[in-house]
């Protein structure tokens, strides 16, 4: 993802001058005494942080990590040790809001790496030892290398892209074949999830064959994993195993026999969901059999029965909706139109006659400049639009946020279409038609184009078709149902959560933290009242029916507070193990994260359906502080388990609960971590 994609777009500099200043910086630097040195460091780090926003800025700082080291940047700290360092904790620094931090950590990172290529001979670490430690960072840190971010990331805002550049410069410099298996296994922990934007792993398995195909790359034992992710995109079938492009293989299905393409058909479907990506081949073959061999398109798509009978029912809107959205570049709607078949939205009487319209919307010149800004002009804007709404529909647990502080919307879009695929496609129309969206606040008109700015400053092209148009239209309302709650007493989401959201949203609301003073409030209360609403051994064993908007406070790997994060609780049940778990849907791009504390967000192996994150029942609780709830379920609180209840305390004071004690319960003491 270039740097314009992603949004923190920094102006271009000139790095000659730059490099001179940094000269200079480093000659002070190296003169002054060593008490005086301290006061010297600002004016380095301030002009390093400027070069490594530029992508060509690593190398300017490299070829002076010798004299930077001797000069004595490193000096007093943790880094002043190469040896001693451990590469797990790159991924601390690297994601850190302190920018000296991050500076000092790429510092390293370009010291290390001249190291490793025999620039900087270092008195006390090798170039192999560099070498290897350099590996195990870009292992530890591919999110950075492929330009995936997260919370982490997004708080850090334009600082983000000096750890985006180093980590990829030392990848261009160390050889992605040395990471070949952490890129293999990173590749499918995110497929598992089945997103619908799958830009980064197919970035991501494209650099795997390019290795693959490097004759000087010597990947050993490694990427023997990688032969189904490169079909899979490359050649999946028969009939293009060899990748021979696009043009090749339309002449060769005009010769192959009816039997030869009923195994091409297979062949895709097995392939599409086997990995949940699309080869550009399998939008070639779909488009070809649509003339003479509509029979075959169930196989293609690899429908069960329930998918063959929607096809059959509704086949002329399949047809069109393939024939306007479905083209080599926009091939990942097949997966989607596939799962909305086996979904069967469309026998609800709204949603085909609102596909229908989809298909031949007039696009407002605005959608059309946001879908051709991040797509290209082939094919048509609307071509993308009908394929994001295919996506959309299909996976409504898919859905990512992007590079944006837009949880709510993302959760928002996601739970529309889970639940509510019509009033979607409605929302959809508007924005993409019309370039505005009007919702209702307690009955007062809210539009999106009479509302200043929401949340995100810039709305960042890094988003599904989808959420590229309607998006910006949902932040600004969001955040001008927020100013209509100024002056009510307590959190604005009691109110807005519900109007946003939709009717399904319970209007009950219980939250654990004051919002005047950001301390904890009956923490105890919350958690009994979230068991007897939301545990099945508390509430009557009723399951959840519609899923609900709720809040987490999201932690780092040190179990450390990173912010407020917008989900939804899909369900709770019992796991292969015998463990109650929650269900929950994360729009933060990669559900499964770390959040410290060990826990540990599963996305795979405890039950988990394509897209839902779990945690066990107390380690979700110890992490939410809002959810909704239906106040006409008068639940009493639940009788839980002492110990089960004390666990959950103490892991809330153990990790963003930590300084948010109230007094009168400091002087009693909050509960220890044993």
């Amino acid at each position: 993802m270039n740097d314009q994609q992603s949004g923190n777009a920094v102006p271009a500099v000139n790095l000659h001058k730059l490099a001179q200043r940094l000269d200079d910086s480093i000659q002070a630097l190296e003169e002054s005494q060593s008490v005086d040195k301290i006061g010297k460091l600002p004016r380095v780090f301030g002009i390093v942080r400027r070069i490594l926003m530029q992508p060509e800025g690593c190398a300017v700082v490299e070829a002076r990590a010798e004299r930077l080291e001797k000069a004595g940047v490193f000096a007093g700290t943790d880094w002043a040790e190469p040896a001693n360092l451990l590469p797990a904790l790159t991924t601390f620094a690297l994601q850190s809001q302190n920018a000296d931090t991050v500076i000092v950590e790429a510092l390293s990172e370009l010291r290390l790496l001249a190291v490793a290529r025999g620039i900087y001979l270092h008195p006390s670490l090798s170039a192999e030892q560099a070498h290897h430690y350099l590996t195990q960072v870009l292992a530890i840190n591919l999110g950075l290398l492929f330009g995936m971010t997260g919370e982490a990331e997004r708080e850090q805002g334009q600082l983000s892209l000096v750890s985006q550049h180093v980590v990829q410069h030392v990848a261009q410099h160390i050889g992605y074949e040395h990471v070949i298996d952490s890129l293999i296994e990173e590749i499918w922990r995110i497929l598992q999830q089945r997103p619908i934007q799958v830009g980064d792993a197919r970035k991501m398995i494209t650099q795997i064959a390019i290795c693959r195909a490097e004759p000087d790359a010597d990947l050993g034992s490694a990427g023997r994993g990688a032969d189904r992710l490169i079909s899979s995109l490359y050649g999946p079938t028969r009939g293009c195993s060899e990748d021979p492009g696009t043009v090749v293989y339309q002449q060769r299905m005009e010769s192959m026999d009816s039997q030869t393409l009923q195994n091409e058909a297979t062949g895709f479907a097995r392939s599409m969901h086997d990995t949940g990506l699309v080869s550009p081949y399998h939008a070639c073959f779909i488009r070809y059999i649509m003339e003479d061999h509509d029979n075959l398109l169930s196989e293609a798509l690899g429908l069960s029965s329930t998918g063959r009978d929607c096809l059959m029912c509704y086949r002329e809107l399949v047809h069109t909706l393939i024939t306007e959205g479905i083209f080599p570049e926009t091939a990942q709607g097949i997966y989607g139109l596939a799962l909305l078949l086996e979904r069967g939205i469309l026998y609800q009487p709204p949603v085909a006659p609102a596909l229908w319209r989809q298909a031949r919307l007039n696009l407002s010149p605005q959608a059309r400049e946001r879908l051709q800004l991040a797509y290209g002009y082939q094919p048509q804007a609307g071509a993308w639009l009908v394929q994001g709404m295919l996506n959309m529909l299909g996976q409504p647990l898919g859905v990512g946020q992007g590079n944006n502080p837009t949880c709510q919307s993302a959760r928002a879009l996601s739970m529309w279409a889970y639940n509510d695929p019509d009033y979607l496609l409605q929302m959809v129309a508007w924005a993409a038609r019309d370039n505005e969206i009007v919702m209702h606040f307690e009955g007062q008109p809210v539009s999106s184009a009479h509302s200043p700015g929401g949340l995100a400053s810039e709305v960042t092209l890094d988003l599904d078709p989808v959420s590229l148009v309607v998006v910006p239209h949902l932040d600004r309302i969001y955040v001008e149902m927020g100013r209509m709650c100024i002056g009510r007493e307590g959190d604005p989401h009691r109110w807005v959560n519900p109007e946003f959201h939709g009717w399904s949203a319970g209007r009950g609301f219980a939250i654990n933290v004051d919002v005047a003073t950001g301390n904890l409030d009956d923490l105890e209360g919350f958690i009994r009242h979230f068991y007897a609403s939301y545990h099945p051994y508390y509430n009557g064993n009723q399951p959840l029916i519609h899923p609900q908007p709720a809040g987490v406070a999201i932690t780092d790997k040190a179990a450390r507070f990173i912010g407020w994060h917008a989900i939804t609780i899909l369900r709770a049940a019992l796991d292969p193990e015998g463990e109650m778990r929650v269900y929950f849907y994360n729009p933060n791009n990669d559900s499964g994260q770390s959040w410290g504390d060990d826990v540990h967000v599963n996305t795979q192996g405890c039950g988990e359906r394509f897209g839902e994150a779990s945690l066990p029942f107390e380690q979700f609780a110890s992490r939410l502080y809002i959810f909704h709830f239906d106040p006409l379920e008068h639940g009493e609180p639940a009788d839980v388990g002492e110990d089960e209840l004390q666990r959950v305390i103490e892991r809330v004071y153990r990790s963003w609960g930590k300084n948010r004690v109230p007094a009168k319960e400091l002087q009693a003491e909050p509960p220890q971590a044993e």
